[in-house]
């Protein structure tokens, strides 16, 4: 009876599901050009492991990746510290991660693309900078090994959003990250901003470091987009400069656009005015019609800057718009919101 009851306490005991909070939450995004995972997660686990650091690892991945997903299904039930989550419908990369940051348990998060981008064994000085104090230490693909093309167009990523980190970051596209957990929690992400991530930190006031990496063979190759991709992320791009250069003074980016076009069709409305004292006719000119279409759209801009002033300014004293960095030692808590 004794050892009838022992075996029962010990089933029930393995049916149990532990309550183990891991150092480190690895969330991979399965969003594009996925590279087998169980593979991913090996070489990544193994490092980690050599670290002396627990882990777990989070796949979250559109529907259409579901065969992908069942080898991890298999080393989840052989014990392995793997849990995946499939969303229902085809969201963005940033609904992903969100999803995952809700589900992660570890004090330090590490974000990973499905593809290889740097080696491995860098998320070791990732880890180090977190450490250190750094709130978010991002990797960079350093030296570029790459073709041209990708080249290129890494450099007009930085040409245009690049600026908007002061020159404090070099490749703003990879997207292995590491950052404690409340960092990630604490940035308002939406849309497609997670490629930006880096940047939206930097606004928010965490202190972002970058840490060169050995970038990974199969990074190397050429990659071409659709026509629409770029139009996405160069729209993209425009948000994310208005969100963090005039969201406090939108009367200033509105304003700006309205002052030319009203300035442009009031200088020619007043040069057709003098034209038409002098005896010219107007009405088979279409520069009036282009000229009252500027100076109209020029005065709805600036209106629309002033209201937007206007929303801000009844909902500053709900902003945080600061963050206060008081000195710490390494390893402390990083910042007192204000």
């Amino acid at each position: 009876m004794t050892e009838i009851a022992t075996r029962e306490h010990a089933s029930a005991n393995r049916t149990r599901p532990e309550v183990h909070h891991p150092e480190v939450s690895v969330l991979v995004t399965v969003v594009e050009r996925p590279e087998p995972l169980d593979a991913l997660y090996r070489e990544y686990a193994a490092v980690l492991a050599s670290c002396g650091r627990s882990y777990e690892f989070v796949f979250v991945a559109h529907p259409y990746f579901h065969e992908m997903l069942e080898p991890l299904l298999a080393l989840e039930k052989g014990g392995e510290p793997v849990r995946t989550i499939e969303s229902p419908r085809s969201i963005g990369e940033t609904a992903l991660l969100r999803r995952g940051l809700v589900e992660a348990r570890g004090s330090i998060v590490i974000t990973i693309p499905a593809y290889r981008q740097v080696q491995p064994t860098a998320i070791r000085a990732l880890l180090a900078a977190v450490d250190g104090g750094v709130d978010l230490a991002v990797a960079r693909r350093w030296p570029r090994l790459d073709s041209r093309v990708n080249r290129l167009q890494h450099l007009a990523l930085h040409l245009t959003a690049g600026r908007l980190a002061n020159g404090t970051l070099h490749d703003i596209a990879c997207g292995v990250r590491a950052a404690r957990r409340e960092v990630l929690q604490d940035i308002p992400l939406y849309g497609d901003f997670a490629r930006f991530l880096p940047l939206l930190a930097i606004y928010n006031g965490y202190n972002v470091a970058e840490v060169a990496s050995e970038q990974h063979a199969s990074d190397l190759s050429s990659r071409v987009y659709r026509p629409g991709v770029y139009v996405r992320r160069l729209i993209d791009i425009l948000g994310l400069y208005f969100l963090l250069r005039f969201t406090e003074k939108p009367l200033r980016f509105f304003g700006l656009i309205g002052c030319v076009l009203a300035g442009a069709g009031g200088i020619a409305l007043i040069v057709m005015f003098i034209q038409r004292l002098l005896g010219q006719p107007l009405g088979d000119r279409p520069l009036l019609l282009l000229a009252v279409l500027f100076a109209t759209l020029g005065v709805q801009a600036i209106a629309l800057g002033l209201v937007g002033e206007m929303i801000v300014h009844f909902n500053a004293s709900r902003r945080r718009s600061y963050r206060i960095r008081e000195p710490r030692a390494p390893g402390s808590e990083s910042a007192r919101n204000s």
